[in-house]
């Protein structure tokens, strides 16, 4: 059985890490330049991403590759790096995993080729697959746990990386970003992920949604993967509060407290893999771990409860209802 299928079936909840970008941002990464770069010219910045998760409590966190398909970093002329910069990613992960002294997976980010696939587009499923698998050989070759695909617009996209991890036998959980209105850039509602991961030929160890707007917005989301009735595992990864722009630099406002509540909302929703995108900080994944350790397990909460402890939604609908928009601005994660 491999670790994550290992944990989830012995702990009620799982914590997950927080922001990639966020994190980096802060150490000096400069905007538009790849993370990914950082996994051989700065190595010792990502051990301490990685350890800064560890030590805060994750029990999962992901690999700084997220950008790590060819059709991203071709955007730098580095589309001949892939199989190099993921190996190392995963390499750095299984070193402080491996001295975390406890269980913790080394999940490998797999995020977006930010192409649009036919007929709107030109990326083809075929193509995709084998974008995501080169990548992916690149997360396994260096010990990646899993494969950790994430804030996915397009199910097709999905499917294509679900498709690569099976290829070159990694298991995989799965997260799609549903922007306001409940739905993801190309049309995707929570009842509708729900309902195709079960027709997959390898369907995920978990599901479910990172990214997005706000906690509560992802909440909502994470109702509307209850309310199918799924008993496949549930991952929320919500943002810390709404961005703000102070002073030249974005801030996220949610507090360390407000993730703690979160985190307990999700768990009371049934979510087994609970975490932060963008904006997190390891003192957000202390409060949540401490949260998630302290209080006693309680009901499944009502949209009221969520936005009286985390804030208004950002729209009316949630998009089950098929109110509000179909298709939004594409973004990536923290």
């Amino acid at each position: 059985m491999d670790l994550l299928s290992k944990l989830l079936s012995e702990r009620d909840w799982l914590l997950a890490d927080g922001a990639t970008g966020t994190n980096l941002f802060n150490m000096g990464l400069s905007s538009g330049e790849p993370p990914e770069f950082w996994n051989t010219e700065k190595p010792e910045n990502i051990l301490k991403l990685y350890k800064a998760a560890v030590d805060a409590g994750s029990d999962l966190f992901l690999t700084n590759s997220f950008g790590g398909n060819a059709a991203r970093l071709k955007l730098h002329q580095a589309q001949g790096r892939v199989h190099e910069l993921n190996k190392v990613a995963a390499e750095l992960g299984r070193e402080v995993a491996d001295k975390a002294g406890r269980p913790v997976v080394v999940a490998g980010s797999v995020g977006p080729t930010g192409e649009i696939f036919e007929p709107m587009g030109t990326m083809t499923h075929e193509l995709a697959v084998e974008i995501f698998t080169e990548q992916m050989e690149g997360l396994k070759a260096g010990g990646a746990d899993v494969a950790w695909i994430e804030t996915m617009s397009a199910f097709e996209e999905y499917a294509a990386a679900a498709e690569a991890a099976s290829a070159v036998s990694l298991p995989w959980a799965g997260t799609m970003s549903f922007d306001t209105a409940g739905r993801t850039m190309m049309g995707i509602t929570s009842a509708d992920l729900a309902k195709r991961v079960e027709a997959m030929v390898t369907p995920p160890l978990a599901f479910g949604a990172n990214c997005g707007v706000g906690a509560s917005d992802l909440m909502r989301t994470v109702l509307g993967f209850a309310a199918t009735g799924t008993t496949r595992p549930l991952i929320a990864k919500g943002n810390a509060g709404i961005p703000k722009y102070h002073e030249g630099h974005i801030h996220y406002d949610g507090t360390p407290e407000l993730m703690g509540e979160y985190a307990v909302l999700a768990r009371d929703a049934g979510v087994k893999i609970i975490g932060g995108c963008c904006g997190t900080m390891p003192e957000h994944l202390a409060s949540m771990r401490h949260a998630l350790e302290t209080r006693p397990k309680g009901s499944l909460p009502t949209a009221e409860e969520i936005q009286a402890k985390l804030g208004a939604f950002s729209s009316a609908s949630d998009g089950t209802d098929g109110n509000g928009p179909e298709k939004r601005e594409r973004r990536r994660r923290g």
